[in-house]
């Protein structure tokens, strides 16, 4: 058993969280003269640190899951989630939302052509729901920071507040019309090149929002002093979860792009609960996705959007 425990921190800190470039990047930084424990030198470890592993364990992930989601085209998806009535096809919406590695914004003409293909509205928006707010990546990048256990019940709590999706969607899109494409049998070679292509793909847009949070999260790590973050974020204060979830609102990143900014709040001494609920504020209730998602839906299931997710999201940072 200990021999057990001693491989997986070793492959949790030294292959998921790359620990060794970290301590290899910061003697690079001590022999340039600079001190990697001072402010600068430690912004200047923490941002080549964390934008080099963020980048590299996403073109790997990306690079599997996209090659997994070769398998699953919309109108194979559509075909699959067609199966299932009731919870259980909820379960397998939000299921099947974990292996797309979308933001919401991305995520949204996905609900649009489900739910025009005559998919029920509960299940397609499990889905919406689902998918920008747990992916397999983020699993996977959120155990290289905050270990299996809380990785897994972020995954697990994400998929909770996305089954529990239902309502109405504007006329048009109701009565949309889709079109029964047929999917040529994809070959290995075929699925390599389209996962690939999806690595460059994702690696485009992803990449500003993930220099953007590193940014943040240095800034946080090396300046901003601990005392400000616990009084704010940490176990005294007992709004801090609809602190984060509030703030978590304006900002427009993925999961890829949050990360950094969570790993340094949670080393000043932010509460995990505070950190997550910021998270999934950030990935799920985002401005311009709402305003987007307001082109596609009633009101009414906007609003029914924002309150599911805003409940179940405090909820989520006050159960840690």
């Amino acid at each position: 058993m200990d021999m057990l425990k001693t491989g997986w921190n070793f492959f949790q800190n030294e292959v998921l969280g790359m620990a060794w470039l970290n301590r290899l990047i910061g003697n690079l930084i001590n022999a340039c003269g600079l001190d990697a424990t001072s402010k600068i030198g430690g912004s200047i470890q923490f941002f080549v640190y964390d934008t080099i592993k963020i980048m590299v364990l996403l073109g790997v992930l990306i690079l599997i899951i996209s090659y997994i989601q070769s398998y699953f085209p919309p109108e194979r998806t559509k075909k699959i989630l067609g199966r299932f009535h009731g919870i259980g096809a909820n379960i397998i919406s939000a299921l099947l939302g974990t292996v797309t590695p979308f933001c919401s914004c991305s995520s949204i003409p996905l609900f649009i052509g489900f739910t025009s293909a005559g998919l029920p509205l509960g299940v397609t928006f499990s889905f919406l729901i689902s998918s920008p707010m747990v992916d397999l990546g983020s699993l996977v990048l959120l155990m290289s920071i905050f270990g299996w256990k809380i990785a897994v019940a972020y995954v697990v709590l994400g998929l909770v507040i996305a089954v529990a999706g239902e309502s109405y969607v504007e006329d048009f899109i109701r009565g949309g019309n889709s079109l029964d494409v047929p999917q040529e049998e994809l070959h290995f070679k075929d699925r390599i090149k389209f996962a690939w292509e999806q690595v460059i793909e994702t690696a485009k847009k992803v990449a500003p929002y993930v220099l953007i949070g590193v940014g943040i999260g240095a800034f946080i790590h090396n300046w901003i002093p601990e005392e400000w973050i616990v009084r704010i974020l940490g176990t005294g204060n007992p709004i801090g979860v609809i602190i984060a979830t509030v703030v978590g609102v304006p900002m427009y990143a993925d999961i890829f792009g949050t990360i950094p900014i969570a790993e340094a709040l949670l080393a000043k001494g932010a509460q995990l609960g505070v950190v997550l609920s910021f998270m999934m504020s950030v990935t799920t209730l985002s401005l311009p996705s709402m305003i987007m998602l307001r082109k596609a839906v009633k009101p009414k299931l906007l609003g029914v959007f924002i309150a599911i997710c805003t409940i179940g999201i405090i909820l989520v940072g006050y159960f840690f």
